[in-house]
């Protein structure tokens, strides 16, 4: 049965997406974020550790510089795949394009002769999956009706927090074989995300009305701004989540590292405990994943479960600021992870809720959305080796981890308060 939801002012009738393509856009979901997520938190740092032992900073510049990249391709392909006009749909010609990108870039690392090297094929993968993955949640963004935006929001959130685990379980005993902890994500991703690309539905987009400005260098960099004064809900949403994303993404990138110090032990010995720790996370991710998407769906209210998820992550990053052993280590990541969790999901269905212009500028939309957590994925990398610089002697992890947790509550902090357009 239809649904009638108001969006943009019009009445707009969708179909709920049946349940064997929800099962699709979740594995498409999940191959992406493995194939991205598990060199982000581990392999690249090992592939850095066996080009440049010893310089932790140099992670920062360049994860900072893929997720630069980013900031143009997103944009761009949102902005080309609203306009595309072909028998296989506007969306699909971007996935598959995402897809090659993305295992053209694990050849070009596995390969890289010096770091210059590696963050050439660390730009390829940013630009490749960052575009399957936005292509994704773009045919999201044009097919999910209300009633089924926090549920399956949260069933491709918690897909993309389970994939670096499931990743680090699978590359573990792959410890001693860089070329293969690239290598089998980007095949995971292959065959899940080829599997999206065929069977998903996707109508015909030929007969489709084109916008009708032309499509020139100043309108695309026109169209990545928008005015906060016409979609307040928008714009303070995405003010919170680029707070939230920028303590978030300030401790991600340096993980590997803090547990290596903490625990007294080498950066390639610490993938063990990241995949232990990562695979009791499971639990958390699942419960706030597919509790909180379910609760805010059958309650109507997005709110309360976006600022308890910064609230909950902000109390996690306190614990690791002060963490010195296993068990401590482990309490502060699963109640970031259900932090996490919780907003993400919310927070993914309210930005749907609130999406200007759906019918005709999803893409655009979604990639200005995407701004709020990939500039942060530049900043924050490169903001942090200050912040670890404090005090002097090595690496001051408390300040990082602190200054995550405060940016984080005050993120959350910035929706529950401001986007009140949305309940």
């Amino acid at each position: 049965m239809a649904e009638l939801t108001p969006e943009g002012g019009a009445a707009i009738r969708r179909d709920p997406v049946p349940w064997w393509a929800v099962v699709l856009v979740v594995a498409a979901t999940f191959g992406a974020g493995m194939a991205m997520l598990v060199p982000m938190t581990y392999t690249l740092a090992v592939r850095l550790d066996q080009l440049a032992p010893g310089q932790v900073g140099a992670l920062g510049i360049v994860l900072g510089v893929g997720s630069a990249t980013t900031l143009v391709v997103a944009p761009l392909s949102g902005i080309l795949s609203d306009r595309t006009r072909t028998r296989f749909g506007r969306r699909r010609p971007f996935t598959v394009a995402g897809l090659a990108l993305g295992l053209l870039s694990v050849a070009i690392m596995i390969a890289a002769p010096n770091v210059g090297v590696l963050t050439l094929g660390w730009v390829v993968a940013a630009a490749g999956w960052g575009t399957a993955t936005g292509s994704i949640g773009n045919w999201q963004a044009d097919r999910l009706p209300a009633r089924q935006r926090g549920s399956v929001s949260g069933a491709t959130g918690l897909a993309m927090q389970v994939s670096p685990v499931v990743g680090m379980l699978v590359v573990a005993p792959l410890s001693g074989r860089t070329d293969l902890a690239f290598l089998v994500p980007a095949g995971v991703a292959l065959v899940l995300v080829g599997l999206f690309v065929v069977f998903a539905p996707e109508d015909d987009t030929r007969g489709m009305t084109l916008e009708e400005e032309r499509l020139t260098l100043r309108m695309v960099l026109r169209s990545f701004l928008f005015s906060p004064r016409a979609a307040p809900d928008f714009a303070w949403a995405w003010l919170g989540r680029f707070v939230f994303f920028l303590g978030l993404t300030a401790t991600t990138s340096f993980t590997v590292y803090f547990i290596a110090q903490r625990l007294d032990l080498a950066v390639a010995d610490v993938v063990g405990v990241m995949a232990l720790v990562s695979a009791l996370s499971m639990i958390t991710a699942t419960f706030g994943s597919l509790g909180g998407g379910w609760l805010s769906d059958r309650l109507g209210r997005r709110r309360p479960f976006v600022f308890l998820g910064s609230l909950l992550f902000g109390a996690g990053s306190l614990v690791l600021a002060f963490a010195g052993d296993f068990t401590s280590i482990l309490i502060g990541m699963l109640i970031s992870s259900l932090g996490i969790a919780l907003f993400s999901t919310a927070g993914q269905a309210l930005v749907l809720d609130v999406l200007p212009d759906r019918e005709s500028q999803a893409g655009r939309y979604m990639a200005i959305t995407l701004f709020a957590q990939k500039i942060p994925g530049v900043l924050a990398p490169l903001l942090a080796p200050l912040l670890l610089l404090v005090g002097g002697g090595e690496e001051n992890f408390t300040v990082l981890y602190a200054a995550s947790a405060l940016l984080a509550v005050l993120g959350g902090g910035i929706i529950a308060t401001r986007a009140t357009g949305v309940r």
